[in-house]
């Protein structure tokens, strides 16, 4: 048994040609049909918080995780309107530090871009949304101390429940960079599950602290959304 658990970014209009990261960018159009196909399909879209009951069970479920790394206000703006149109729910994992503010980890690389507001998170989580941690700045954790590490990661997750008043229980790793140590901060810090960029399909013998995701990308066309939610195409190329 395995679920597939989504990772997306922006949903947006994509930049230009040439673009750096562009293929990190699906259209609104594109992520509407996604989800309307995924419900088609039978599955239902979940929360890490919904979902992770479902990876501890060795037995098939129709379920498929949803993830937004970042928290870009293109999410709310046009993402949650199709999520809520379908019936499902997803994580948008925050950089605590950059409430309302913009992608500065990028800035030289690509545009400022507005991420999520105080307000417009707490509008995420009223409509059945779940908030996760991508640390405070979005630091790469092998690239500073542990002691750095562990401050990015457990006070993410104070600083987002004191701002929502709501139990943070996920976390992500920023670039997907992670050592077996970040996993044990992790699970001293409190969360139950942390997702990774490592391509494949979550397992019930994978560690809840360093799930594999799949990337849906701007170029991802509905026969290759299919064999990576409902085939083995994920992990054969892991």
């Amino acid at each position: 048994m395995s679920i597939p658990i989504l990772m997306y970014h922006q949903i947006d209009a994509p930049p230009a040609r040439g673009t750096p990261l562009r293929g990190l960018t699906v259209s609104p159009s594109a992520f509407a049909w996604q989800m309307r196909l995924l419900r088609l399909m039978g599955y239902r879209g979940l929360s890490m918080a919904q979902l992770t009951p479902y990876l501890h069970l060795d037995q098939p479920s129709k379920v498929v995780g949803i993830t937004f790394d970042d928290g870009y206000q293109n999410n709310f703006l046009n993402a949650l309107p199709i999520l809520e149109k379908n019936k499902f729910t997803a994580t948008c994992y925050i950089v605590s530090a950059q409430l309302g503010g913009t992608n500065i980890w990028d800035h030289g690389v690509l545009a400022a871009k507005p991420l999520m507001s105080i307000t417009e998170c707490k509008g995420w989580l009223s409509a059945g949304m779940e908030i996760g941690s991508h640390t405070r700045s979005h630091a790469k954790l092998t690239g500073v101390s542990l002691a750095e590490a562990a401050h990015e990661i457990t006070a993410s997750r104070a600083e987002l429940e004191a701002a929502f008043h709501t139990v943070v229980r996920s976390f992500c790793y920023p670039y997907g960079a992670y050592r077996s140590e970040h996993e044990e901060m992790v699970r001293a810090a409190g969360y139950d599950s942390a997702t990774t960029t490592v391509r494949g399909k979550a397992k019930p013998s994978d560690s809840m602290l360093a799930l594999p995701r799949i990337m849906v990308a701007r170029a991802t066309n509905p026969i290759q959304f299919v064999r990576k939610v409902a085939t083995r195409y994920e992990d054969r190329r892991a």
